[in-house]
């Protein structure tokens, strides 16, 4: 998906989960400013919702889109696609939601952790996928999966941060995702500087 190469042609996204929507629009635009351009707000909760729709907000006013993460049902998809979300990421691959995304022409990254899930989401026309959990799976899993699927993109989610990131670039990884460790207040601007390598 053209708008996937667009979205991780940097190595950096930042997963803003759990946060109240002021300081997820803080991180947001520190994250922007940083030259991060990817940015998820994680919706598993209801409560979550006003944090994705303040981000979408701000994202509007600078022309970033925001993504909408942990979609596990179609309610929480069409949920992201009417709060504005331009793209969505899940955990794992659920072919219901992959077919849904495409209707409504939302790009979908799903998550995967074994070569049957990838070899299903290339056979569901996806390109793009997110290996969860990447701290357990282990830098070694990315090189082994690039031998089979060489034009498989993926994105490292789960346990990742500023220290372990370049591990997993330098291992196939296509793009790091950092969500909890951005409370750290080092882990930005640590990213960042992968960016400008």
């Amino acid at each position: 998906m053209p708008f996937l190469e667009d979205l991780f042609a940097r190595p950096v996204m930042a997963i803003l989960r759990g946060m109240d929507p002021q300081r997820t629009v803080e991180l947001a635009e520190r994250a922007w400013d940083l030259g991060i351009d990817a940015v998820e707000v994680p919706i598993e909760t209801p409560r979550a919702e006003p944090s994705l729709a303040a981000a979408v907000r701000a994202g509007a006013e600078r022309g970033r889109p925001v993504g909408a993460g942990t979609i596990v049902t179609p309610e929480q998809l069409r949920t992201a696609r009417d709060l504005g979300a331009a793209f969505t990421i899940a955990p794992g691959l659920d072919a219901e939601i992959v077919r849904l995304s495409a209707e409504l022409d939302l790009p979908h990254v799903p998550g995967v952790a074994t070569p049957s899930e990838i070899q299903q989401a290339l056979r569901l026309g996806l390109s793009w996928v997110k290996a969860f959990p990447a701290a357990e799976l282990g830098s070694g899993w990315f090189r082994a999966m690039k031998g089979p699927f060489p034009a498989l993109r993926v994105v490292a989610t789960g346990g990742v941060n500023a220290r372990n990131a370049p591990e997993f670039l330098a291992a196939g990884a296509d793009v790091v995702a950092v969500g909890s460790a951005l409370e750290e207040e080092t882990q930005l601007p640590a990213l960042a500087d992968l960016i400008r390598r």
